[in-house]
């Protein structure tokens, strides 16, 4: 099982790989579900931990649907993270008809280059997911999918989790399960859906707020609760 750790300082970054995080995202803005961050602080966060680092690429929180010119500041973001050795971007971008925005994934993947590259819960707002999964099946640069299963939190969207790892079971495809997850009930989400990453957010931080640092008794609970 892999572990993913939402960081927005180095301070979480350093906590995170500390107390068992296999893989960080590392946001700004988290209270608006996460914009991209200052490129010191991608260099830094990299710099200061030996886990894969997944970045942010998202220009601002009004909608998914991106116009030319978050397009071009988009793909300048992500040349400029592939400089600081980071190991992925995290990005997405929807039609104003609720579909995946086939151009634009085109021409960021493009800039992405060889980085790995996880489509965000945009995937969470299409009409339907099973056809969206199916569009991005066919980008090979596009490694997995972060999703709860629609608009609801994932604990309340197993069914529909399960049959996205099901249908990604044939393809290069890798399922993120993350939003609304607790430790308490981490091991049986994982046996009723299948998914082999998960991704955490504000439950492994103080108060369970998005604006409190990590807590390392928290987040060691959790690993050693899906690493044992």
């Amino acid at each position: 099982m892999l572990l993913e750790i939402i960081a927005t300082t180095v301070d979480d970054a350093v906590t995170a790989e500390k107390c068992g995080a296999n893989r960080l995202e590392l946001i700004t803005a988290i209270t608006e579900g996460g914009l991209t961050p200052g490129i010191g602080l991608v260099s830094q966060v990299v710099k200061s931990v030996s886990i894969p680092v997944h970045v942010m690429v998202r220009p601002h929180s009004r909608s998914f649907v991106y116009s030319e010119t978050d397009v071009e500041t988009m793909a300048a973001e992500i040349e400029a993270i592939r400089q600081t050795g980071a190991a992925g971007v995290v990005l997405g971008a929807l039609t104003t008809d609720g579909k995946i925005d086939v151009r634009t994934l085109e021409l960021l993947l493009k800039s992405a280059g060889d980085l790995q590259v996880t489509f965000h819960r945009a995937f969470d707002e299409l009409e339907d997911q099973l056809e969206g999964l199916s569009t991005l099946a066919k980008y090979h640069a596009v490694t997995r999918v972060l999703t709860s299963g629609g608009p609801k939190p994932a604990p309340q969207s197993i069914p529909q989790i399960r049959r996205l790892v099901e249908q990604a079971a044939g393809s290069h495809l890798c399922i993120l399960a993350g939003s609304g997850l607790k430790r308490e009930m981490i091991t049986n989400f994982i046996e009723q859906t299948g998914v082999t990453e998960i991704h955490f957010g504000s439950a492994v931080r103080y108060d369970q707020s998005g604006l409190q640092p990590i807590n390392p008794a928290e987040l060691r609970a959790l690993s050693d609760c899906i690493h044992k």
